[in-house]
């Protein structure tokens, strides 16, 4: 431990900025964590997390904070948008989930997981957050870092880590490879008190309402009390901003013949803010010398899985280990955090678009044809199909360490 030295500058403060400051932090690093807005914070909806992301918050010393304000759901449901007959069921609240996978799989208000995460970093002396600091470009001089701010600022440190999202700028600048790629899908997401909720819905499972190019997911968070909304639905206007009169007619028609408890809930829905869809090829380097990538910089991914905000914190976690272990040595650290992570989250990533094409968004007979093939499934079956994703990642360990 005690690295001591020059700071890592870690560029983002959302989860994986919040998750790696901790993990290098902890192991005696000193971080810098540089966010653009005026305050830390991040979009204030719900967020699903697997068992897989337990062992990482062990790591962090977060675990039993994450659970004081996190909901077990009684299961994961899929349910057919036409008739609300149910195609899937995960029952993530049995005791035989538990016992297969170890640890829970929970709910949990985005801002909670992100405050928890950044008290935590507040609360260690190795981490300093920097806000109104948007990075514009980084320097690599070979024995340590540039980073020049958006206002004109330059700091230097021993490393740069991008951990800020989808439309990265370190990325932009390390591999100038365009956009990411657009699907054609938007999403509106609100919460609402639970007491407005329909009786008629489900309130303590998370449920995904699966109809030809559109769905509605949605769940139950801070101990009840609050209800999470989302809606996502194909359109050619993805691309387009418009009014929130416009955006109603739009769902409407989208979810014309869907079943009356999904309009119910269409319509409690806030439409001020559309979110577009998209994720990025996977690529086996995201690092290049003293700079490397995490989370959705590296590895974006489209929602199906659940499973953006695990894989970051599983990257945070790994690269500070690495980073441990590697004694000051961060082009190899970083060269050995891609290789054990390249594989898993790309797989998250081809999975995902399989998943969302294949079986989320369909129609006519090929819905019929996915349903009866998964009312075959034992739960052994679909826990088997799972444990990919939920028996977790084993963090690499150091030379001559025990197993």
């Amino acid at each position: 431990m005690a690295h001591g030295g020059d700071p890592i500058l870690v560029v983002g403060g959302g989860l994986g900025g919040a998750a790696v400051a901790l993990a290098l932090a902890r192991v005696g690093f000193r971080v810098r964590v540089l966010e653009q807005a005026p305050e830390f914070g991040v979009i204030g909806y719900g967020i699903q997390l697997g068992p897989n992301v337990f062992p990482m918050f062990d790591r962090l010393g977060v675990t039993d904070a994450v659970l004081a304000q996190s909901i077990v759901p009684d299961a994961i449901l899929m349910i057919d948008s036409v008739d609300a007959g149910v195609i899937a069921c995960i029952p993530t609240g049995a005791a035989s989930f538990r016992d297969r996978f170890k640890r829970p799989y929970i709910v949990i208000h985005r801002v909670d997981l992100h405050r928890l995460l950044l008290n935590a970093c507040a609360a260690n002396d190795n981490v300093e957050l920097m806000p109104l600091t948007g990075a514009a470009s980084y320097e690599d001089l070979g024995d340590r870092v540039r980073l020049h701010t958006r206002d004109g600022r330059v700091l230097e440190g021993a490393a740069v880590i991008g951990a800020d999202g989808l439309h990265s700028v370190i990325r932009r600048q390390m591999r100038n490879e365009g956009e990411p790629r657009m699907i054609g899908y938007v999403a509106h997401r609100t919460i609402v008190p639970m007491q407005d909720v329909p009786a008629d819905v489900y309130r303590k499972e998370v449920v995904l309402w699966s109809g030809p190019g559109c769905h509605i997911v949605h769940y139950p968070l801070r101990a009840g009390t609050l209800f999470n909304i989302v809606a996502v639905f194909r359109t050619s206007t993805y691309a387009e901003r418009g009014d929130t009169a416009r955006y109603r007619a739009e769902i409407d028609r989208t979810y014309r013949d869907s079943h009356p408890s999904m309009k119910a809930l269409l319509a409690m829905m806030d439409l001020q803010r559309r979110f577009v869809i998209a994720d990025r090829d996977p690529i086996r380097h995201w690092s290049r010398g003293r700079v490397t990538l995490l989370g959705d910089a590296a590895h974006p991914t489209l929602q199906t899985l659940a499973q953006g905000a695990c894989m970051a914190i599983e990257d945070a976690v790994c690269l500070a280990e690495l980073m441990d272990q590697a004694h000051g040595d961060h082009a190899a650290a970083f060269r050995a955090y891609e290789n054990a992570r390249y594989l898993r989250t790309a797989r998250i990533v081809f999975e995902s678009r399989y998943l969302w094409d294949n079986f989320y968004h369909l129609g006519g007979i090929e819905r019929e044809v996915a349903r009866s093939a998964w009312a075959a499934r034992t739960e052994r079956d679909v826990f088997d199909c799972l444990a990919w994703i939920y028996d977790g990642f084993e963090l690499p360990r150091a030379r001559g360490a025990a197993a």
